[in-house]
């Protein structure tokens, strides 16, 4: 499947709730796939949103398995289709940065344990509690489908928001 470019803060696209995916068919199949090759291919990337390739729906895609921080507590590769938190627990502040936003990282508060439920590309229900660095991935996935950056979630514009000094 084809790796997309990934759209750039402010692009009009970033900023849209997306629609929730109605019938899983080969066009959904083939988005997750798109999705799966552009995360494997980004610097570092430990997911990708389909909103970040311009597509409006429900989709995400993380897998935190090959990053120092989500080595030893992970799920491996997740493909989500029309996520919900349906739990959420305790709250740290972590360093976060993103594809769309390439030259700045900022601290982001999130709940450290969630539990998601989400249809796999497959079509079946699947239901994970997450924690820790995966946690916080899947939840920076999941707000681009509301529309919303790490950007808008940064505990303190002045102290919180840092120019990257390398992408790696």
């Amino acid at each position: 499947m084809p790796i997309h470019p990934i759209l750039r803060y402010p692009h009009p696209v970033l900023k849209k709730v997306c629609r929730r995916v109605e019938i899983i068919d080969t066009t959904i199949q083939n988005l997750v796939a798109d999705l799966l090759d552009t995360m494997q291919a980004g610097p570092g990337s430990v997911g990708v949103a389909a909103p970040q390739i311009g597509v409006t729906l429900r989709a995400c895609v993380v897998d935190v398995s090959a990053n120092r921080q989500g080595k030893e507590n992970n799920h491996g590769r997740l493909c989500m289709i029309n996520p919900e938190i349906i739990a959420r627990e305790g709250a740290a502040i972590m360093r976060e940065g993103c594809m769309s936003v390439p030259d700045y990282t900022g601290d982001v508060e999130r709940s450290t344990k969630i539990t998601v439920r989400f249809s796999e590309p497959d079509g079946a229900l699947r239901e994970i509690a997450a924690s820790g660095f995966e946690a916080v991935a899947i939840q920076h996935e999941m707000d681009h489908l509301d529309g919303i950056l790490f950007l808008d979630r940064i505990v303190s514009i002045k102290t919180g928001l840092f120019r990257r000094k390398s992408y790696a």
